[in-house]
């Protein structure tokens, strides 16, 4: 897989459980919870932090026709605060991810695209190279829901830039969907957390710093949740561990022109005959308790 990105806290998690347990080619970054140079600079350092011997390229500073709209409410101003991090010690591989994407997917078989922040890089792609829907196996996406977070229909990810989204779910290339109303099933409670601080090494206690910032972050804003959502590794662990997951097969548009609804993922739940034929599996549940002993193995793995 190719795993794109915008750490991020859950973001790191993702590159962890990806670096674990997938064949992962390489990590590309889009501008989302923090600026590009940030969300890059996370990515480098995460790759450092883990040791592993894979290509980085940054791609879009902003999305396809907004301005670009950041996350420090939830990551803080660097995207990944709460952790004393080190500075990357190796460079970036290259500044254009959706043409790295489009090289790698056209030279390598059965590639996965699995995107956990804005859908800027992937929507480029797939418009350079309208081969590309072809030649890859699909793509995982965190995005989307039943429910919202930035606003009362939209999540952040498909909300920060629903004009690419919606050129990756009508681009007929197999989709897989973690939505909100699925991730926050998988929630960085304080005994996930300390399970995680006390696998020893230096990675585990910076993940279970990241998660402790993250997590009080999500509590400050809605008291009335046990933790904070560990949203984007679940598009990870979809196709890694699929038997952690419930879904079900449905049809999902992105609304880009709704004053109230911009961003919505539209799932079409009907059962009449003539609805549109489904383009996605909509994951729906997932066994939360063996999804983040998964996380926590990963991250023994590597501290």
């Amino acid at each position: 897989m190719i795993l794109d990105c915008d750490p991020g806290h859950d973001d790191a998690v993702a590159i962890v459980v990806a670096a674990r347990h997938a064949d992962l080619l390489g990590i590309t970054t889009v501008a989302g919870n923090a600026p590009l140079e940030r969300t890059t600079h996370n990515a480098l350092v995460m790759r450092d932090l883990l040791g592993l011997d894979v290509p980085v390229h940054s791609g879009a500073v902003r999305p396809l026709l907004e301005e670009p709209h950041t996350g420090p409410a939830a990551h803080g101003e660097s995207g990944l605060d709460g952790a004393d991090l080190p500075p990357p010690q190796r460079p970036l591989d290259g500044t254009d991810a959706a043409g790295y994407i489009i090289d790698t997917c056209l030279a390598t078989d059965d590639v996965w695209l699995v995107g956990v922040g804005p859908l800027t890089n992937l929507a480029v792609a797939l418009r350079a190279a309208p081969d590309l829907a072809n030649r890859i196996a699909g793509i995982s996406i965190m995005g989307g829901g039943a429910f919202g977070n930035r606003t009362a229909v939209a999540e952040y990810n498909i909300w920060a830039d629903p004009e690419a989204a919606a050129v990756v779910f009508s681009s007929g290339v197999p989709m897989v969907m973690a939505g909100l109303d699925l991730t926050h099933q998988l929630l960085a409670t304080p005994d996930r957390i300390a399970a995680l601080r006390a696998r020893p090494g230096r990675l585990a206690t910076v993940l279970a710093d990241l998660l402790t910032f993250y997590a009080a972050a999500y509590v400050e804003r809605d008291p009335t949740i046990a933790g904070a959502a560990v949203h984007d590794p679940c598009a990870v662990l979809a196709l890694t561990h699929p038997d952690l997951f419930e879904w079900e097969r449905r049809h999902v548009a992105i609304e880009t022109a709704g004053r109230l609804t911009r961003g919505m993922t539209v799932i079409d739940r009907r059962t009449i005959a003539d609805r549109p034929t489904p383009n996605c599996d909509v994951l729906t549940r997932i066994d939360a308790s063996a999804a983040f002993a998964v996380i926590v193995e990963a991250v023994g793995a590597y501290s």
